[in-house]
């Protein structure tokens, strides 16, 4: 028995009713963990973050204890303006993400800095409650 597909629906696009500009200048909210940092900026009713981590960094070391789950239970569409970030699945896959990529990551994951240089990503997606303290 072969069972029915459902239809793949067209993305909706976003209700835009007025002009915004925001910067990372002047973010809502700043939160600080161990070897890094991110700034959240609410913008068209989402919240979008750039985060720095700093050579060492690593989420199951740096953030895990903030979270207190297994591995990164947040979804990911980010863009990488600099560094290199290594991202181990669950599953064990692992994907080197390098400044100027995009990438869309799903929950389950670890992640760490590789060499010497901080990466910087700006997450349109999984920052919400990113490394935010109950």
């Amino acid at each position: 028995m072969e069972l029915e597909k459902e239809p793949q629906r067209a993305p909706q696009p976003m209700d835009i009713a007025q002009v915004e500009i925001k910067s990372f200048e002047k973010p809502k909210e700043i939160r600080n963990f161990q070897n890094g940092h991110i700034e959240l900026v609410e913008i068209a009713g989402r919240m979008v973050g750039r985060a720095t981590f700093e050579p060492g960094w690593k989420w199951s070391e740096n953030v895990q204890p903030i979270a207190k789950t297994k591995s990164c239970e947040a979804a990911h569409v980010q863009y990488h303006v600099s560094g290199v970030l290594m991202v181990r699945m669950d599953t064990g896959e692992t994907y080197q993400c390098r400044a100027g990529d995009i990438s869309v990551l799903p929950p389950g994951h670890d992640a760490w800095v590789v060499g010497d240089e901080p990466v910087v990503v700006v997450d349109f997606q999984g920052m919400v409650d990113y490394a935010k303290n109950p």
